[in-house]
């Protein structure tokens, strides 16, 4: 039976009070994507409010995202996402979080998305994010209270990216000091260097260069 991996992305198209756009980033969806589908997994899309999904990194794409761009049906299933609130843990092996700034406002505090990682996790499966997806990870509490990152060692966009895209100031909080906060082990690297964190089921990646790297992780620990 061919395992289903949820491709979970933000809702959120805006930069905080800056009026600058954002959303998911496409590298960071399409490169994964990629990833997966060609270890046989299947991939089914949802996004936090559901439907069409805004998204950042389309200009100048990179040939695997300007092909998923290029591919009508594949945008069309990607705009059609499912929302949070309707997502049935059980039918996934796993569930990976793609980032874009998006993610820092509204995926830390979505309740169902929050709920359907935990009960993927407990029923052993994967769990996964890059950059600033793991924003959707500081809030996720397991059965017994701890949160899931605590004791584990996590990555995604460092204190130091932040500062030098300048935006440091404009996200709700500093997803590196956050996690930490959460008690979770950070383990970064040089910006803009791919890293990838493989502890016990759960993935994190730095950067939009560690996004596909994240996704062949998660593939080793799903066969």
């Amino acid at each position: 039976m061919t395992k289903t991996v949820l491709l979970a992305m933000t809702s959120h198209d805006r930069k905080g009070d800056t009026g600058a756009s954002t959303g998911a980033y496409l590298p960071e969806i399409a490169h994964p994507y990629a990833v997966f589908t060609k270890a046989g997994f299947a991939i089914e899309f949802a996004s936090v409010r559901g439907g069409r999904v805004p998204l950042d990194g389309v200009e100048g794409a990179d040939p695997v995202s300007a092909a998923f761009l290029d591919d009508a049906e594949l945008t069309r299933r990607l705009h059609a996402s499912a929302a949070a609130s309707a997502v049935v843990p059980s039918r996934y092996a796993a569930i990976f979080f793609a980032g874009g700034h998006g993610a820092m406002w509204d995926l830390p505090d979505d309740a169902a998305f929050a709920q359907a990682t935990a009960q993927i996790y407990e029923a052993g499966g994967v769990v996964g994010a890059v950059c600033h997806g793991p924003a959707a990870l500081v809030n996720v509490r397991l059965s017994d209270g701890a949160y899931l990152v605590a004791g584990k060692q996590v990555n995604g966009f460092t204190n130091e990216e932040e500062r030098a895209v300048t935006l440091d100031r404009v996200v709700p909080f500093l997803l590196e000091d956050r996690l930490v906060e959460r008690g979770g082990r950070f383990v970064g690297a040089p910006k803009w260097q791919k890293q990838v964190v493989v502890s016990d089921r759960l993935v994190t990646g730095q950067n939009p260069a560690s996004a596909a790297g994240v996704a062949e992780a998660m593939v080793t620990l799903l066969r």
